[in-house]
This record gives C-alpha cells, structure tokens and sequence, in this order.
C-alpha cells in the first residue's frame, strides 16, 4: 500500500454559488427542489424541507458532493490515509486558498473547478506559485479539472446567441441544463497562471457503443509515463463534456493524452463540422514541470455517468502509482 496523501479541492465558493439568485436560470446549479421536479421519481429522498436545505446549498450538498463520495473512499482504502476534501469558500465566507500551508503533505491533488463563472473565482498569484512549488517534486501529481462551458455568446448578437446556445441545448440534450451554464474559472486563471492557458469549450455528448457502455477512448499509450491509463479502456458518458483547447504555450507544453468520441447521431454541433473527436485528457510534458500536470473534466471522478468500473481503475492508477524519486 502506498501511504499516499489525496487532497480533492473544490474551487467553488459556496456562499456565491448558493446565493445565486432563483429567477435566473443561467450560470448557476439548480436548487434541491428543482432536481427533485427535473429528476422525478429520483431525489425524492430528499423531500423534506424540515430535513433537507431545498435551495442549491441542498444540491450541493446531496447529489454534487456524493458523486465524488466512491472516489473518495477508494482512494481513503488504497492509501491507507482520508483523502482530504476542501472548500475554497465555506458557507461562513471563509476561504482556504490552494496554498503552501494546504498542500502541505500532500502529493496527489484533484482541482475539482466546478465553479460558476459568474462567481469570478481566480487562482491568486500565491496560489499559482504555491502549485508550481508543488509540481516541483517529482513525485507529485495534479489534475486540473474544470467541467464544461456551455452557451458562451459574448462575441454574438442577441438573435445568433439564441440560435447558437439552442444548437448547444439540442446536442447535449439534458434538459436539466439552462442554455447558459458555464464553469471552471479557477481552472483556467490556475491554467493561465502556470503558463499553460487552457479553455474547457462547450458540452459535448460523448458516443456510446451498442450495449449502452461508453466508446473506447484514443489513449496515446506512448506518452502515458505514469501509466495512468492502463487498463482503462474508456471515461464515462456524462451528457456534457468540455473540448480542452490548448492555447500560446499549452500547444507545445501539453500534449494530449485521450480524446473521445463524439456522438455524431446527436443533433449536429458546430465543433462535429471539424471533428469527430474532443481532447478529454492533457498531460504536461516532461520538461516543464519535475512532477506531473493534467488537465480533465470533473466528471473523471466522479461515478453518476457510467463507464465506473474503468473509473476505478484509473483511480487505482493514480492513488497507486509508483513512487517517482527525484535525481
């Protein structure tokens, strides 16, 4: 057993995102009570108000946060040690940025950037000194991970934002998602910060095969030199999954490790005119950085989207993986 130490980092701020005003759809979670109406019969577990908060404190803290509650535990089992679960703001308003004092003693960090952009949250300047500290250590790992950015229609007229974000709505098809619903924040000024500037675009519906189980991805086996995708024949098949677009400096610094398949019998997307395939998974290369940098999507660890047996073995992957010692 390795006596690793997992550290799960949420990037949100939990008073600005349960605060998120009700009458405005766009750029928030839905409340308790809203995936409760939109999930029928499922959530009805959580219909007493008396027992359960039914605003988007309640969504997230029971059906957000357990998602990532199987990860949790087995990487809890397979290091021996709690995986370590943090707030960037608690309820209260206090913050706990990514810094030397939180990463102290750890060595695998999952950036879960689930943050709405309309909260403006952004990695300070000793937070990304703090990580670049951090991935100085051979041995260390980060995930970067922010989810997807759907119906971003700043550089469009009123008219063509209708039109574009409803393109959007149909490819995904979840209609639990508003036409705007756009995260990861954090991720990308932490990205931005470390010189490898990454955009996670729009919500792609990844293809399945014909048993219901996802598409095998496009591992580039000859760069994987944690191995972290052996025996990891697929992701998961959540509705909505970003593009990582690498931008300046991220082309040449990190290379892509996955792609998926997209589901070309969605209704067309204008990213499927040029691909048939998004980049799922990026990894630093092996001059930039003495440890190991990865950017995915927030679902990756998450077991509410199927494809969990691969899941886990990516998770075994990574919470095992050999110790790298440095020179």
């Amino acid at each position: 057993m390795v006596k690793r130490q997992v550290l799960v980092y949420y990037a949100w701020s939990r008073p600005g995102e349960s605060g998120a005003p009700l009458h405005v759809i766009e750029d928030r979670f839905p409340a308790l009570f809203e995936s409760r109406r939109m999930g029928f019969p499922r959530f009805h577990e959580f219909k007493d108000p008396h027992e359960f908060d039914q605003g988007i404190a309640g969504f997230l803290d029971h059906i957000m946060k357990p998602n990532f509650t199987a990860f949790i535990d087995l990487a809890t089992t397979l290091t021996g040690q709690r995986a370590i679960e943090i707030e960037r703001v608690a309820d209260d308003g206090t913050l706990t940025p990514l810094d030397a004092n939180t990463l102290n003693g750890v060595d695998t960090l999952i950036v879960i950037s689930f943050d709405s952009i309309r909260t403006a949250q952004r990695a300070t300047g000793n937070e990304i000194e703090a990580v670049r500290a951090f991935l100085a250590n051979k041995d260390h790992l980060a995930f970067v991970c922010p989810h997807h950015d759907i119906g971003d229609t700043d550089d469009t007229s009123t008219d063509e934002a209708v039109q574009r974000q409803l393109v959007e709505f149909e490819h995904h098809g979840d209609k639990t998602i508003p036409p705007r619903q756009r995260f990861g924040g954090f991720a990308r000024s932490l990205l931005a910060g470390l010189g490898l500037p990454v955009e996670n675009r729009f919500g792609l519906r990844p293809a399945r095969e014909a048993d219901g189980s996802p598409s095998p991805i496009e591992a580039e086996q000859a760069l994987d030199r944690l191995n972290l995708l052996e025996n990891v024949p697929h992701f998961n098949l959540h509705a909505h999954l970003p593009q990582l677009d690498r931008h300046g400096e991220a082309a040449t610094r990190l290379d892509v490790l996955a792609r998926q398949r997209i589901d070309l019998n969605a209704p067309p997307h204008p990213f499927t005119r040029e691909r048939s395939t998004f980049d799922a998974l990026l990894q630093s290369r092996e001059d930039v950085f003495a440890g190991t940098l990865y950017v995915s999507d927030t679902t990756l660890w998450s077991s509410t989207a199927g494809g969990v047996d691969s899941l886990r073995q990516l998770w075994t992957n990574v919470a095992q993986r050999p110790v790298r010692q440095s020179a």
